[in-house]
C-alpha cells in the first residue's frame, strides 16, 4: 500500500519477474557447477597431456565467460529491476533484514569476475598449478555467492523462528536451507554436464568429441541420484502448510510436478544417449534438446517453490499482494483505498464504483494475475461469474483454499473490484433480471356443503416447497418426489378417523401426469438408482395417479416419492401443481369427500448465481448443463475426485451416494457430512454478512423469482429465514 504499481495488465502477473529470473538461475547455477566443470576438465587434461582437452577447455572458458558474466549478470540487474517495481514491499524487506548477507554476497561476485577474467586471460600462459588456483578460487566464491542468496530464498519459504524473533541469523539460517543448498549444488553440478554437451558435441574431431561427451555424461548422471535425494529432503523440511500446498492444496501444482518429473527422467536418459556414439549432427541436436528440457526443469522447480509460499510472498509475514495480515482488519474497517498512499479513488461509491475497483484489483490482484495474459490470466479464472457470483468467490478468498490471500476492504470495495472486473473486463451488462409476472391461476375451493356432508378429507404436502435438480445427465441433488398425506374425518360431536372400509385415490392435474415428457430422469434412473423405473413412476413405485395406502404408525394415508413436475407437458413452468384427491366407500364405490392440494415443485435452484450458465428452462429455472459441469469441475478441482469423468462416462454423479441425506433415505459411504451440512456449510464461507439474500441465492424464495416460496404469515409480518435461522455462517 505505501508504493506506487506498475500497470502491466497483459504482462503481469509476476510474468516478467518468471521469465527473467527462471532464465537467470539456470544460468547462475551454471556459473556454480560450470567453474569445477572447467577446473576438474583442465585438470584431467594436463594430467594425461591431452592438447584437444584443454583447446576444448579453453573455448568452453570463452562460452562460460559469456554466458555467465555477460548474459547472467544483466539478468541479474534485470532481476533486481522487475522486483523493485513489482513487488517493492517485499524487496525492502529483503534488503532491511538481510543487507549484510547482501554486502556479503557482492564481495562474493567480485572475487567471482576478477577470478573469472584472470583464469580466461591467463589460459596457457600462466604456470598451470597457478592457474587451477585462481579457478578453484573462481569455484568457491560462486558457491559462496549460491549460498549467502540460497540463505534469503530459502527464508521467503521457511522463515522459521524469524517470525518471532526477527533475528538475522534465525532467518538467513532457515529451516529448508541446508536441504536447499544440498538440492541446489547437485542442480548446478548436473547443469555443468547438460552446458558442456553444447561445446563437446560441436567439436569436429570425433574421438575427441565422444571422449568429452562421456566425461560431460558423467557430470549429468554421477549427482543425479543425490539431486532427487536432496530434493526429497528439502520438500520433508517444508512445514505442514507449504507441503500441503505443493503436494495436494494447490490444483495448480500437480501438472507442474508431472513437469518436473517427466523433465528429470528425460535429462537422464539424454544423458545416457550422448554417452553412447551419436552421429555429431545428432548429438548437436539432442544437447540443444536437453538445453532447452534442462530449462523447463529449473522452471517447474522454481514454480513449485514460489507456490508453496502462496497466499505469501514471504511465509507466515507478507500476502502476495503486499499486505501484512495485521493491516487486513484495519483494511476492513477503514477501507482499503484510503489506507493506500497512491489510490486515486478514496472510497467506492456508486458513481466512482468501476474506478475505484481498477484501483482495488491493482492493489490486490495486479501482483498475481494478469488481464489476458500468459500468467494467471483473470479473464477465464471469472469468465463464469456475474457480480453477484464474483463477489461472492471473493468473500470466501482464503477462507478454506490457502492459496489466495483473504480480500482486504471494505464491502463496498469488495462490491466495486467485483463490478469492475465483470463490467469492466468483461464488458458484461450486469442488469438484475426483469421481475418474473407468473401467471394467475385460479384455483376454486373444492364443494363442500357444512350442512349436509359427513366426510371432511384433508390433504397436504409434508415437504413445503420441494426443490428438483433437473441436471441430468450430469448432476443429481434431489430428484422428483413429493410426499401426499391425506385424512379422512367423519364429523359429529366426536369427529372421528376414518382408517378402513375407505379407499382414497389422487391424480394430478391435466398437464402434469406424464412428467417423463420434459425430465430426464427416467432416462438415466438405471445408472443413478441402480433399478429401471416405468416412465412417470417415481421411486416409491406411485405415479402421478393412484391410491394412498394407510399408515397406521401415524394415522395418515400416505403417497410417497410422487413423481411431480414445475413443467407443463406443453411447455411453460408452474411450480405449484394441484392434485386431486377422492375418498370412497369400498363396497359401495360412493364418493364420500373430495378435496385438492397443492404438490409444490422447482427447478428455480440458484447455483447459476456461482458456477455460470444460464437457466435450462424459457430463461427462468432449470439447472443447465453449463451449470452441472461446473459444479462437478469445482469438486474435482478442490475435493480431487473424478466426477466430470464419470458422468461423461454416461452415469450421473449422485450427491447422496457420498453424503447422507435424510430427505432420501441414503446413508451416504460414512466418511462426510450429510449433504445439508456441507452443502451450507462449504457456501457459508462465500455468502457471510448477507442476511436473508444468502437463503435467496440458492432458494427458490427470491421476491423477484417466477416461484416465490418464501410468501406465508412469516414473511406478512416482516419475518424471513434468518429470524429463527440465524444467517448460514451460524
Amino acid at each position: 500500500m505505501n508504493y506506487p504499481v506498475w500497470e502491466l495488465t497483459t504482462w503481469g502477473g509476476g510474468w516478467l519477474i518468471a521469465l527473467i529470473a527462471v532464465v537467470h538461475v539456470y544460468v547462475a547455477h551454471f556459473a556454480v557447477g560450470g567453474g569445477l566443470f572447467l577446473v576438474l576438465t583442465e585438470t584431467m587434461g594436463q594430467r594425461r597431456a591431452d592438447q584437444g582437452v584443454l583447446d576444448y577447455t579453453r573455448r568452453h572458458a570463452k562460452f562460460f565467460l559469456l554466458l555467465t558474466m555477460v548474459f547472467g549478470g544483466l539478468t541479474g540487474v534485470a532481476i533486481w529491476l522487475t522486483i523493485s517495481v513489482l513487488h517493492p514491499s517485499a524487496t525492502s524487506v529483503l534488503i532491511h533484514r538481510f543487507l549484510f548477507a547482501w554486502a556479503t554476497e557482492w564481495v562474493f561476485f567480485v572475487v567471482e569476475i576478477v577470478a573469472l577474467l584472470v583464469y580466461y586471460y591467463t589460459f596457457g600462459k600462466m604456470e598451470p598449478r597457478r592457474h587451477r588456483l585462481v579457478g578453484w578460487v573462481y569455484f568457491l566464491a560462486a558457491w559462496l555467492s549460491l549460498m549467502t542468496v540460497n540463505g534469503i530464498i530459502a527464508f521467503m519459504l521457511t522463515p522459521g523462528r524469524w517470525l518471532i524473533s526477527h533475528d538475522f541469523w534465525d532467518g538467513w539460517l532457515n529451516p529448508s536451507f541446508w536441504p536447499s543448498l544440498a538440492f541446489r549444488t547437485c542442480l548446478a553440478l548436473v547443469l555443468a554436464g547438460v552446458y558442456g554437451f553444447i561445446t563437446a558435441s560441436a567439436l569436429a574431431q570425433e574421438d575427441l568429441r565422444r571422449r568429452l561427451l562421456r566425461w560431460c555424461a558423467g557430470w549429468l548422471l554421477a549427482p543425479f541420484v543425490l539431486m532427487l535425494a536432496s530434493a526429497w529432503w528439502y520438500l520433508a523440511a517444508l512445514p505442514p502448510r507449504p507441503q500441503e500446498m505443493v503436494l495436494s492444496q494447490n490444483p495448480e501444482m500437480l501438472p507442474v510436478m508431472r513437469v518436473m518429473g517427466l523433465t528429470a527422467a528425460a535429462l537422464f536418459l539424454g544423458g545416457l544417449a550422448l554417452a553412447t556414439r551419436l552421429p555429431r549432427g545428432a548429438a548437436r541436436g539432442l544437447a540443444l534438446v536437453l538445453l532447452v528440457i534442462g530449462l523447463f526443469y529449473m522452471g517447474s522447480f522454481e514454480w513449485l517453490r514460489e507456490a508453496g509460499r502462496r497466499p505469501y510472498i514471504i511465509e507466515g509475514y507478507m500476502y502476495s499482494n503486499s499486505l501484512l495480515p495485521s493491516q487486513l482488519e484495519q483494511a476492513d474497517k477503514q477501507g482499503l483505498l484510503k489506507l493506500a498512499r497512491w489510490s486515486r479513488q478514496r472510497e467506492a461509491s456508486q458513481g466512482t464504483r468501476l474506478a475505484a475497483g481498477r484501483e482495488v484489483y491493482d492493489l490486490l490482484c495486479s501482483s498475481c494475475h494478469s488481464v489476458g495474459g500468459p500468467m494467471h490470466d483473470i479473464l477465464p479464472l471469472t469468465a463464469k461469474y456475474g457480480v453477484f457470483g464474483l463477489d461472492a468467490q471473493l468473500n470466501g478468498m482464503g477462507k478454506v483454499l490457502g492459496y489466495m490471500p483473504p480480500f482486504a476492504g471494505s464491502l463496498p470495495e469488495r462490491q466495486a473490484l467485483a463490478a469492475y472486473i465483470v463490467q469492466g473486463l468483461h464488458k458484461k451488462a450486469d442488469q438484475p433480471p426483469a421481475p418474473y409476472n407468473p401467471p394467475q391461476l385460479t384455483t376454486p375451493a373444492p364443494p363442500f356443503d357444512a350442512q349436509k356432508d359427513q366426510y371432511v378429507l384433508l390433504a397436504y404436502n409434508d415437504l413445503g416447497m420441494h426443490c428438483l435438480s433437473d441436471g441430468e445427465p450430469w448432476l443429481v441433488l434431489l430428484p422428483p418426489g413429493n410426499n401426499l398425506r391425506a385424512q379422512l374425518i367423519k364429523r359429529g360431536e366426536s369427529p372421528q378417523l376414518v382408517s378402513q372400509g375407505v379407499e382414497l385415490t389422487y391424480s394430478l392435474e391435466e398437464g402434469f401426469q406424464e412428467p417423463s415428457r420434459r425430465l430426464d430422469f427416467w432416462k438415466f434412473a438405471p445408472a443413478v438408482w441402480g433399478k429401471e423405473l416405468p416412465p412417470d413412476q417415481g421411486l416409491a413405485g406411485k405415479g402421478t395417479t393412484g391410491t394412498l395406502d394407510y399408515d397406521p404408525q401415524h394415522q395418515v394415508f400416505a403417497a410417497d416419492l410422487l413423481p411431480v413436475s414445475p413443467y407443463r407437458q406443453a411447455g411453460g413452468f408452474n411450480p405449484y401443481p394441484l392434485v386431486s384427491v377422492e375418498a370412497r366407500d369400498q363396497k359401495s364405490g360412493q364418493v364420500l369427500a373430495r378435496t385438492q392440494a397443492v404438490l409444490p415443485v422447482s427447478s428455480e435452484m440458484g447455483c447459476k448465481n456461482c458456477h455460470g450458465g444460464p437457466w435450462r428452462v424459457d430463461g427462468i429455472t432449470g439447472l443447465s448443463a453449463g451449470t452441472a459441469q461446473d459444479i462437478l469441475a469445482v469438486h474435482d478441482r478442490i475435493s480431487h475426485t473424478s466426477l466430470m469423468a464419470q458422468a461423461r462416462s454416461g452415469k450421473p454423479v449422485l450427491c447422496a451416494s457420498c453424503h447422507a441425506d435424510p430427505a432420501l433415505g441414503t446413508g451416504g459411504d460414512g466418511k462426510r457430512l450429510n449433504l445439508s451440512a456441507a452443502m451450507h456449510g462449504w457456501h457459508a464461507n462465500y455468502l457471510t454478512r448477507r442476511g436473508a439474500e444468502s437463503c435467496q441465492s440458492c432458494h427458490p424464495d427470491s421476491p423477484q423469482g417466477p416461484t416465490r416460496c418464501f410468501r406465508d404469515l412469516h414473511k406478512d409480518m416482516g419475518l424471513d429465514c434468518t429470524n429463527c435461522h440465524g444467517p448460514l455462517e451460524d
